[in-house]
């Protein structure tokens, strides 16, 4: 086996940690094996009542597994110190390790993934192939993906307002989440067939995504008002605890992975906005003028030139990036073409997002108006639509990449609106989704990093995925289909496993907890990563 690339002090500090985790959870499911033989030896005749119970223990301990830890073991993790699980952890306590073996089980499963990771990407066990792209083959995938979904998966939905309590359902969840599926797809296949023709319309999905940012969490701080430090470490380990893993193992920048870091600002960026002096959010003026601040804080990082480059460089470290094929690039350029290109976009989410109740409650008021009138008002907000979408593709989208991207920021607006206005200008189109894509919707994150490593190939530290991952060479849509099915499954069992891992070690109600375990992250992390660093110098030490 060949290994592309040096072993770093990261991925050795990862196998230090990973390994005493697998042992951990060998042997927790051994003592499993051996206390549920023990128990049924002695009670298989007399006592299925008790037998009930200790399945029920069971479940409640699997819990963890579909997003959570049960409530026993929930509370003898966080009434012990972190000191005192460290050390049961470690001299292998056998109630410690049973109480926990479900958590240990999430954590060995998370650090096999990114073990296959590794195999796929960065050795040769495993081959790659070119892309190749054909318009009548993409198109033909897309549009059965898309004719197979609505056979089996449309679905009518009849969720109720926040605001009013009727259902109008403008710009609701199951909607939202189905734009981020279907949009996911051809960002998807737009990498995996290297179609360089739809260039512009993935820059618009992205700007979407970017606008469901501003509007998620903007709709989220302003009705739920819940600014808490918890509330927030859990948005952050959401879009980062796996990429940073990834970034570990396979020795990675950050940058690599753009997406990640644009929407943590992104959210930094609402959560400041609508979380300082919060308690004036009610206030219509105190909103514009937040509101007009944000666009006074762009204009001015990225609008001005110079600014930029002061502003970010002491996070170099971070949001550096330099790409194996333009080495003379500006570490930051990668940061600032990226950044840039949508750094409106998010404040016309949040702006959207203020303005969404008086929507609702005018498209209330349309609904309950006479046919004649209602149907004289969406023709002429669909002919708006339809109009101001033509003269945007006439005039921008047709536009070659380069000069595109410079209009973006200004424009990425206009198809965006014109997409809400078109799929909800009746109640019927409102009311249904393709359930297949809002499943797809919700793991985006996930697919979006795995496509790297386990569909796509780099070879190489922060090289862009220029191969396809080949399982079945020489037959390339067998290989296609075989390669999906395990990315996607792999893609939603790491959602479930984020997810899982979160509600282990980022509590919801206590600050003081939240803080000693990410003390006790950072201090781990230091130990491992001094041990590696004396490891890697063993081998080069004078005999």
């Amino acid at each position: 086996m060949v290994v592309f690339g040096p072993i770093t002090p990261g991925q050795v500090s990862f196998l230090l940690g990973i390994i005493p985790v697998f042992v951990a959870w060998i042997y927790s499911e051994f003592l499993e094996y051996k206390k549920v033989s023990s128990h049924t030896k002695v009670h298989s005749d007399t006592n299925l009542v008790e037998l009930e119970k200790e399945t029920i223990k069971e479940d409640d301990r699997a819990v963890l597994l579909e997003g959570g830890l049960s409530r026993s073991a929930s509370a003898r993790l966080h009434s012990s110190s972190i000191k005192t699980n460290l050390i049961r952890f470690m001299t292998m306590d056998d109630a410690f390790l049973l109480e926990n073996r479900a958590t240990l089980r999430a954590m060995a499963e998370f650090g096999a993934i990114l073990f296959y990771f590794y195999i796929c990407d960065r050795t040769n066990l495993l081959g790659d192939s070119t892309k190749n792209y054909n318009r009548d083959l993409f198109l033909f995938l897309y549009l059965l993906l898309v004719i197979v979904s609505a056979m089996t998966s449309l679905k009518k939905h009849n969720d109720k307002s926040p605001f009013s309590g009727k259902t109008i359902q403008y710009l609701n969840r199951h909607q939202t989440e189905e734009w981020k599926g279907w949009m996911q797809v051809l960002f998807l296949m737009y990498h995996y067939f290297a179609a360089t023709e739809i260039y512009n319309a993935i820059r618009i999905f992205i700007a979407a995504y970017v606008w469901m940012t501003g509007f998620g969490n903007f709709s989220y701080y302003y009705i739920r008002k819940d600014f808490s430090l918890p509330r927030f470490a859990q948005m952050m380990w959401r879009l980062n605890f796996f990429v940073a893993f990834c970034c570990i193992v396979l020795n990675n920048d950050y940058m690599l992975y753009y997406i990640c870091p644009m929407h943590t600002l992104f959210t930094i960026m609402v959560y400041g906005a609508v979380g300082i002096f919060n308690k004036y959010n009610e206030i219509g003026s105190v909103m514009i003028v937040k509101i007009l601040a944000c666009f006074l804080v762009v204009i001015l990082i990225w609008e001005i030139p110079g600014v930029f480059d002061i502003f970010w460089s002491p996070l170099t470290f971070i949001l550096g990036y330099t790409d194996p094929a333009k080495p003379d690039l500006p570490r930051l350029h990668e940061w600032h073409f990226r950044s840039g290109l949508d750094r409106y976009i998010w404040i016309i989410g949040m702006i959207y997002a203020y303005y969404h109740p008086t929507a609702e409650k005018w498209m209330e008021k349309l609904e309950e108006s006479e046919p004649k009138r209602k149907l004289s008002i969406k023709a002429g907000i669909v002919t708006v639509a339809l109009f101001v979408g033509y003269l945007w593709y006439e005039c921008i989208y047709k536009l070659d990449k380069v000069t595109y991207n410079k209009y973006h920021p200004y424009t990425s607006w206009i198809p965006i609106t014109v997409y809400i206005c078109l799929r909800n200008f009746t109640q019927q189109l409102r009311s249904v989704s393709l359930t297949l894509f809002a499943w797809l919707g919700k793991i985006t994150l996930e697919t979006y990093i795995s496509q790297f490593h386990i569909w796509l190939r780099s070879n190489t530290s922060n090289g862009q995925p220029k191969w396809l991952l080949s399982l079945i060479p020489e037959y390339p849509l067998l290989n296609f289909m075989l390669t999906t099915a395990i990315y996607v499954l792999i893609s939603h069992r790491l959602f479930e496993l984020t997810s899982t891992l979160k509600s282990v070690f980022v509590p919801t109600k206590d600050n003081r907890r939240l803080l000693c375990n990410f003390l006790a992250a950072v201090a781990i992390s230091l130990c491992l990563y001094c041990v590696s660093l004396i490891l890697l110098q063993i081998p080069h030490s004078p005999a």
